[in-house]
Parts: C-alpha cells; structure tokens; sequence
C-alpha cells in the first residue's frame, strides 16, 4: 500500500528571502547615511567655511606694480648733456590694514576710516615727518603731516589700495641709513631708487629738446592713450605698464623718442587680499635703462645763435633802419641745416626759457603766465611760439626769398630761358580791363634792363615775376593755375612736412588757396610769385635753401646722429635720406644760383662767396602794414656745406634785421667745422688769418 507524502520546501528559501531584505534595508540605509553627510559637508562648506575659502582664493590673486626705469639722456653732438637724469633715492609706503580699515555709519551709509586706522596714519606721518627734520637737508623744503597724510592717499583717489605710496624724494645719507636700519619700525616702507629729470642750464635749443611732464598728465597725447588702452589688456606685458607719477615725454625730441629714452619698467608681482591691499611681493623683475639719444645740435653754434638773434632783436629797438627803429621786434627764429647731410647743427627759437620748471613739484601760474607763449618751438609751428609785438607769428610769408624758386618755376614751364631779358618799369597791372590793379616794386623802384633772370633775382624784382612767371602760369593754366603751382612748392618742401618728425610740426599756410576762392586765381598767382601768399616756418625755408643748394634734392633733416645704449654701444645710427628728387636742367639750377647775389652789408668781409637772398614779408597789424625780416644762405657757392635761414617778425628788411644773425651762424659754423672743411678753431692763431684769406680767395 502506498504512502503518500507532502514534499518538503527547500531548506535555505526562507532564510534566503530573509538574508536579501537585510542586505538591502543596510543598503538603503547607508546610501542614505552617505547622502545625508554629503549634504550636511556641503552646507558647511557654504555656509560656515564658504566665505573663509573664498578669501583664500581671493588672496591669491596678483597685481603687477611698475617700477620706473632711468630715462636716458639727450646729448648734444659733442656729447654735452642737453636733458639728463641724476639717481636719487625715494621713500615709498605700501598701506596696510591698520591704516586703511573703514566702517559705514548706520545713519549715512558713508565709508570712512575707523578711529584707530586714522590714529595709526597720523602717528605715521608725525613719526615720518619728525625723522625727516632730523636727518633730512636743513636747508631743503620741508614737509608737513598734512602733506604727508594727502601723499598716503588713505580713501584711494590717486592709486589703488596694493599701489605704494611715494612720500618724499631726494632722501639724503642720513635719511637712508635711518630708514634702512629702523625698517621693521615702519611697516610698508621701501627705500626706491629713481631718476629725476634735468636740462642744461644754458638753455640749449630747449624748444627741440621737448620737456616732460607726469603720465596721470598725458591723455591728451595720443600715444599715451594707447598705451593706456593696452594696458588694460589681461594679457599685456607688464614691463610696458606706466606709473601714475612716471614723468613722460610731451614736446620736442622727448615725445618724439619717449619709447628709446624711458628703457622698459621693471615690476613688482604683489599678492593681494579682497580688499585689494598689499600682503606679499611674489616676484621682483629689474627695470631696463633707457637709451640715449645723441643730437646733431653743436652746443657752441646753437648758443650763438641764440645769442645772435637777441642782440640783433636789441638793436632794432635802439638803430634806425629805413628811419625808423623796430621795438615790436621781440623773436626770432634761425635754423642752420647741414646741405650734405642734412644734420641741424642750430635750432633757435627765441625767446626760449628754462625748461627744468616742469620737473618742479609744481608750475607757479607766474611762472606759467611768463612761457605760455613761447614754449613751443617756433622753428616748426607757430602757436605757443612766441608773438610779435603785433601778436605776428613765427610762420610768416617768404617775401622775396620765395624769387630763385619763382625764375625756376618759369625756366621749367618755358615761359622764359636763361637769356631772356627785361625792362623794369617799377610796376604793372593785372586784372581786368578798366578794373586792373597795380603792383610796384619795394619802394616803387624802377631797375631797368635786365640781360637775364639772374638779374631779376638780384634786384629782387616784383615786377619780373609777376609780367613773367604769375600771370604766365594763370594764361597757361588758368583755374588750374592754382595747383600748378602749389605743386612746385611741395617738391621743394612748402607746404608739407619737412620729415624732422618732431611733434606738432606745422605744415605751411597756404593762402593762394584761399586767394583763388575769394578774389581770383590769377591774383592768387600774381602775388605768390612775389611771396606775399604762402607762409611757412623757418625750418622749411632752410629745407628749402638746401633743396636749391642740392640743385633738386630734398633731404630730411636730421635731429638725431645715432642712438646708444647704457653701456654705449650703437643701437641705432641716422644717415643722409632723399625724401624726393627736382629734375631741373642743370643750366635753370646755375642760372638761379648765380643770382643769388642780394647786397648784404654783413657780410662784406666774408671769407666766401656764397648764395643768398634777402625777403621783407608784409602783414597787417593794427591797421598798418608792418614789415617781416627774412633771410635765406647757402655757402659756399659752389661747393654748399650750409644752408641757413633766419625770421624777424617786424624786424624791417631782411637785409637788416634777419641777414646779420645768418652771419654770425656762418661764422659760428666755420669755427666749430669749417665752411671749407677746415675747422678754424684747430688752427694757430697765427694761421687764422691767413686761412680766412686763403678761403676767400679760393672762392
């Protein structure tokens, strides 16, 4: 008989089930466990360790700080120092917390400093200023705790929070040694060496040389608003970052060569707290000399120049000429160019002054009112140049100077030859018929028979150039006439700039331009080829006598020989450049030259025969026609070495105001290098004479 069984369960099913629900309540419940510490980590981390991190963070961000290189000099052609820095040793404080720490009234909401950090910054400046009296120059100016205070710059409104603060330059030994040995007494306080700026107390060429002036100063130049604007970049070097104090160059050869002078700043990487103060220097990067630039000015020539034009300007005021003495005649401007090499050996505008009060810690409006009219240089523009005293410029009409270009603008358009004669009457009419205007000579000579244009030149005929070469140009070319002739006067350097590069170079007024608008083209051209229609500096007239010396070739003057770094070595060096070529018959350049020939009594014992040309400008001044003395010379003759040209604003005849300053240029040149490449100053006594004769009778 059967049995019947019931089967059995698995042994281990129960206990299985009961093992996996264990195994994942402990699951969940550490997941859980987990999650909850995470949670709870990162509500710490926000919201109790959060802002401390973050001033970690913060307080390892970096600034760069400029440290100001020594700016080099500027050097006359013989090495004399025109502009130069001398090293001197500043005391600099780099705030900290316990002199800047504010809070914000309840009331106001206005930031001011605690009581105890405006305690701490006036101890400061007591301590700072009682060490000053006691070892700084009893005899130099003395500080006070208020400037002291304004120099630390508490609330930031100079510089930011990390920047140092400069409280006192030209520290004397004593100062250094008590600082350095007592530095600890005085948190953030840095002893930094630095160059002050100075210029030549015989106040050589001064206009040329430029000043400077703070780069906080300098957004109105446009190279300093580019370097502001880059230094804004994240990624620029900071070796070219500028300082607020940094003086900068702002006229003349000092902006001109800003970049070669000021070398490369050295920097300073500061580590800096949320507050944006200083609390580490990280890394020091030496700055880098600036370079030196060598002029070609040749200091004794430039100083008798100068000397030269005042004298002159002196006996107007006190000698008649054509019977009357000349007291509105108070500058002068000369610029003598070299014809081979273009170098300016003489650059004078005059009256000049002394260019180191832009280095004084302040420009007194006394001192300011005396040079704001005169100190830019009149040689190259004429505002802020010096004012007649019927407030004329240093840019005035050519006068007959403009004649030797007037017969070779004829010769070449083939309106006359260099045999072409003519009668000089004294006057001649242009214009309509019925409605003609007369035009005469200076003091309504007559000349009468020319055999050539040579003689024109000579006798310096208003009447010549108008018959031959103004009205010719007018039938020629009629409205074209203008443009034609504006033309001939940019080749020879009229007009446009002469290359020199210096800043704010003016280029000419043109006034035929205007002449042809409002009256006719053909009075623009009659009164242009007697020079009554274009005015332009004197350095573009010695540009131009150089240009008729070179019989065509106009060259860039030269201001700059060579640039060297600081330890001497040639960086850079400047040769003789063509800036374009006049291709005239070489019998037109001979034709014109020859009569270059004006009478000049200064020159009656000049060793050389020589080139020239005499001009008087006229100009209206308080309803009067007053006269402008010009004067332009090439010697020698035919073996041209200089070119000089020299403006007396209502000086009277060039013959007698400007001529005689040309003179003792010539005579300054020939002493310093020799007109015959025979310094005069390297013979004996004895020879000099005897060369002098030798020279004249060469020539």
């Amino acid at each position: 008989m059967g049995v019947f069984r019931k089967q059995a369960s698995p042994p281990d099913e129960k206990n299985s089930k009961s093992s996996l629900g264990l195994r994942l309540n402990v699951f969940f419940f550490s997941t859980f466990v987990i999650f909850c510490v995470i949670i709870i980590r990162l509500a710490v981390i926000q919201f109790v360790e959060g802002p401390m991190l973050t001033e970690v963070e913060t307080s390892r961000d970096t600034k760069s700080v400029p440290l100001a290189s020594i700016r080099g000099s500027i050097l006359a052609a013989e090495g004399e120092k025109l502009a130069y820095s001398s090293s001197v040793q500043s005391l600099y404080v780099t705030l900290t917390q316990e002199y800047t720490a504010k809070a914000v009234d309840k009331e106001t909401g206005i930031s001011a400093l605690k009581p105890e950090s405006r305690a701490n910054a006036y101890a400061l400046a007591n301590r700072l200023v009682a060490k000053f009296d006691e070892y700084g120059d009893p005899n130099g100016e003395k500080l006070t705790v208020n400037e002291v205070i304004s120099s630390l710059d508490l609330y930031f409104k100079k510089s930011s929070g990390y920047m140092a603060r400069k409280i006192k330059t030209g520290l004397t030994a004593k100062e250094i040694a008590y600082f350095m040995e007592h530095k600890s007494e005085f948190p953030g306080l840095e002893i930094v060496e630095e160059g002050v700026r100075h210029y030549d107390k015989d106040t050589v060429a001064v206009q040329t040389v430029g000043y400077i002036k703070p780069f906080r100063s300098s957004n109105t130049l446009n190279i300093y608003k580019n370097i502001q604007n880059a230094m804004k970049k994240l990624d620029a070097d900071p070796g070219l970052n500028y300082k607020d104090d940094e003086f900068v160059g702002f006229d003349g050869l000092e902006l001109q060569y800003q970049r070669e002078l000021r070398g490369k700043n050295g920097y300073q990487v500061i580590s800096v707290n949320p507050q944006n103060m200083a609390e580490k220097v990280e890394k020091v990067v030496p700055p880098e000399k600036g370079n030196d630039i060598w002029t070609t000015i040749n200091k004794n020539i430039q100083l008798k120049t100068e000397q030269a034009i005042m004298e002159q300007i002196r006996w107007l005021h006190s000698n008649t000429v054509q019977g009357r003495t000349h007291p509105d005649a108070v500058t002068g401007y000369a610029v003598a160019m070299e014809v081979d090499t273009g170098n300016i050996v003489a650059m004078a505008s005059m009256p000049d002054y002394d260019t180191n009060v832009w280095t004084s810690p302040k420009l007194d409006a006394e001192v300011w009112n005396k040079i704001m009219t005169n100190y830019q240089n009149g040689t190259i523009t004429p505002f802020s140049s010096g004012i007649s005293g019927h407030e004329f410029s240093s840019s005035v009409f050519l006068g007959s100077t403009i004649k030797p270009l007037t017969v070779l603008i004829g010769l070449q358009e083939g309106f006359i030859t260099t045999r072409s004669s003519y009668s000089d009457t004294g006057s001649t009419k242009f214009g309509k018929a019925g409605h003609e205007t007369t035009v005469k000579n200076s003091g309504g000579h007559a000349y009468g028979y020319f055999n050539s244009p040579a003689d024109a030149i000579e006798k310096s005929s208003n009447v010549f150039m108008i018959d031959k070469v103004g009205k010719k140009l007018y039938e020629k070319y009629r409205a074209e006439g203008v443009n034609v002739w504006d033309r001939y006067m940019k080749e020879f350097g009229l007009g446009v700039a002469t290359g020199v590069g210096l800043p704010n170079e003016y280029k000419g007024f043109l006034n035929y331009f205007k002449e042809a608008e409002r009256g006719s083209v053909q009075s623009a051209l009659v009164y242009a080829s007697f020079g009554q229609q274009g005015s332009y500096t004197a350095l573009q007239l010695a540009q131009y006598t150089s240009t008729i010396a070179n019989q065509g070739e106009r060259i860039k003057p030269q201001l700059v020989s060579k640039i060297t770094d600081s330890s001497n070595n040639v960086v850079k060096s400047f040769e003789r450049e063509v800036l374009n070529k006049v291709d005239f018959d070489k019998a037109y350049w001979r034709e014109v030259i020859s009569g270059m020939k004006s009478k000049v009594s200064s020159f009656d014992d000049f060793p050389y025969d020589f080139a020239r040309k005499t001009g008087t400008s006229q100009q209206v001044g308080k309803g009067q026609i007053r006269d402008n003395g010009v004067f332009i010379a090439f010697a020698p003759r035919n073996n041209p070495k200089l070119a000089v040209a020299v403006v007396i604003p209502e000086g009277g005849f060039g013959s007698n105001s400007a001529a005689p300053v040309a003179r003792k240029i010539f005579d300054a040149y020939d002493w310093e290098y020799g007109l015959d490449g025979v310094p005069k100053k390297s013979l004996k006594p004895e020879n000099a004479a005897g060369a002098d004769n030798t020279a004249a009778t060469n020539n």
